[in-house]
């Protein structure tokens, strides 16, 4: 999922209000020269421009409605997989881990970084296979084969920046394919599977959530301004918060988890999705992006939306076969 945008207050004004500013600014000028007084009453909202009123994204800087809507609209296609027919479970992880690796194959391109996309996406597919017929150790099987057939592939091509190349590859087959893979763990136990991957999935949009509202009210202090410079500490504290309040009640009532296993596990996977976010927003300044692709118009593509998923779901399986292993 994206950013959470955590918004400490900053000095910098929204473009909203500077074209609203500069508009109120003409009128005024043209009133004053025809001898008028622009009449602005108590309570009227200020216009932008062609007479409408300015579109404000809050002080985080980010459309929130638009933001949930899509998130959902994901959840609920997740879900719908799960509880409607299991097997579409597999055709989603599977799609969502070729896209994801398109989509970093293709954004890495703008920092002349070339990793070879057919044996990436062969490999993808493979461990989401491994992992749902088998389990985890065949999934550890699937990277080094994916690894290893990007290394022929990219070796058989005879061109410059060969260790350049296999790092992104390297990189790439982890960070999207490997990880997601654990959703299918996740997954995959007949009595509860679905519940264990409700439970991960809510924790993470209640992270989302309750870090975006706590840095919105009360962000003061930036938490890496560097990387992420619209993060607070107060947001991520809202975001363990929520996730913690969250994971308790949804392991009590779906896993018949005892409520203290459920808060650490809702704080483990805060931590674990605002890692995710950070990490996706560090390497998207390395290479110097904004967004991973435009695959979703306004929101930016696919990963921006699965950044924190992608840390939280190992996580979640981890602790889940921990606290609440599969009967």
């Amino acid at each position: 999922m994206s950013e959470p945008n955590w918004a400490a207050p900053t000095a910098a004004t929204s473009t909203s209000q500077a074209e609203w500013e500069l508009t109120a600014a003409e009128a005024e000028a043209a009133a004053q020269a025809a001898d008028e007084t622009p009449r602005r009453g108590p309570g009227k909202r200020r216009a932008g421009r062609d007479g409408k009123p300015a579109k404000a994204n809050g002080r985080a800087g980010r459309n929130l409605p638009a933001a949930i809507a899509v998130g959902t609209g994901m959840v609920l296609v997740v879900f719908a997989s799960l509880f409607l027919w299991k097997p579409a479970f597999l055709g989603v992880i599977a799609l969502a881990i070729g896209v994801g690796i398109w989509e970093m194959v293709r954004a890495l391109k703008v920092a002349e970084t070339f990793p070879p996309l057919v044996p990436l996406l062969a490999g993808g597919l493979l461990m989401t296979g491994l992992a749902w017929f088998y389990g985890p150790d065949e999934l550890l099987l699937g990277l080094a084969a994916t690894l290893l057939a990007t290394l022929v592939w990219r070796f058989s091509e005879h061109k410059n920046g060969f260790r350049r190349d296999m790092s992104a590859a390297a990189l790439i087959a982890v960070y999207v394919p490997f990880l997601l893979s654990f959703g299918v763990l996740l997954g995959k136990p007949e009595l509860d599977g679905a519940d264990r991957v409700l439970c991960t999935l809510l924790c993470v949009v209640l992270s989302d959530t309750g870090g975006y509202a706590a840095g919105v009210f009360f962000g003061k202090h930036p938490m890496a301004p560097s990387i992420s410079p619209k993060k607070s500490w107060e947001g991520f504290a809202g975001s363990i918060f929520a996730a913690g309040v969250g994971g308790a009640l949804l392991l009590y009532f779906l896993l018949d988890v005892p409520f203290y296993w459920g808060i650490l596990f809702g704080a483990v996977i805060s931590v674990a999705a605002v890692t995710g976010d950070l990490a996706e927003s560090m390497l998207k300044r390395d290479i110097k992006i904004k967004d991973m692709s435009n695959l979703l118009p306004g929101h930016g593509g696919l990963m921006d939306r699965l950044d924190s998923i992608l840390f939280a779901v190992p996580a979640a399986y981890l602790l889940l076969s921990i606290i609440a292993p599969p009967g």
